[in-house]
């Protein structure tokens, strides 16, 4: 579950700046992200109902990850190891309820301890985005200012959980990329298909941000994550344009394996 959810979440963080555009029209954002020492950049091309995601993980492994709206199937696929895995909805809502159920467990459990203890436990959850003592959820964002990624100005929002800082946001109206609301259509579905089971990601899943639901306004070009009051990660769009795609660019490469799903949701023979 937890090798699944990370590549999802990855890929998603990447595919709310992208959009898919009329007819046959696709769209390419290109954005460099940033752990410790290591940068990387990764890919999304997006059409209207489909996706497609394409980064390098830190252990060095080429993973594209593609959404196909109208068979509401996800495909994680390894380039390295020359295999592939499927999540149908039916899969996502099954791994969904088995979450919520290990949740609930690990609930019961943080509030049996003594006070001293549980405390702990709860001081930690958000940092892993769980919301086992109720201290989880989404950010509280506040807007800050402005700033500039690129060539874009943008708006600073500062994400804080339980009065510490868990994130920071930059973002820009739609049409500033030549983007509208309808554009995101398909990270709706992609949102709805994963609401069970990455309840905590969902919002991450949104291009467009709403004050009302998710405390910010706008897209992001900048996105930085912050651990125990450091940066943990920094990602940035450096370039946004039009392209059409070959149908071939979806598809699983010839010759690679099927991976069965494991208990849990974890990809059978993965480490």
């Amino acid at each position: 579950m937890n090798n699944i959810a990370k590549t999802i979440v990855a890929a998603s963080a990447v595919c709310c700046f992208a959009s898919p555009l009329q007819a046959a029209e696709g769209f390419v954002i290109l954005e460099k992200t940033v752990v410790g020492a290591t940068a990387r950049t990764n890919q999304v091309q997006i059409e209207r109902d489909r996706m497609r995601a394409e980064m390098t993980t830190l252990s060095g492994d080429t993973r594209i990850v593609v959404f196909d709206g109208p068979q509401q199937v996800l495909r994680i696929i390894s380039l390295n190891r020359k295999s592939y895995s499927e999540i149908t909805k039916a899969d996502a809502d099954r791994m969904g309820a088995q979450l919520a159920a290990v949740m609930a467990a690990m609930k019961d459990k943080v509030a049996s301890m003594p006070p001293e203890q549980r405390e702990k436990i709860e001081a930690m959850m958000p940092r892993a985005g769980g919301p086992v003592g109720g201290t989880g959820g989404r950010p509280e964002y506040r807007r800050t200012g402005t700033d500039k990624v690129g060539k874009w100005a943008c708006t600073k929002y500062e994400g804080f959980r339980n009065g510490e800082k868990v994130s920071e946001l930059c973002t820009v109206e739609p049409k500033v990329l030549g983007l509208t609301e309808a554009d995101f259509d398909v990270t709706k579905q992609v949102a709805a298909f994963f609401a069970q089971m990455l309840p905590q990601g969902v919002d991450q899943l949104v291009g467009i941000g709403k004050l009302e639901t998710q405390g910010f306004a706008g897209l992001p070009v900048r996105r930085v994550t912050y651990n125990g009051g450091k940066v943990q990660s920094t990602s940035e769009v450096t370039d946004v344009h039009r392209e059409n795609f070959a149908a071939s660019t979806y598809e699983v490469p010839a010759g690679f394996q099927k991976q069965t799903m494991g208990r849990g949701g974890r990809q059978a023979g993965a480490p």
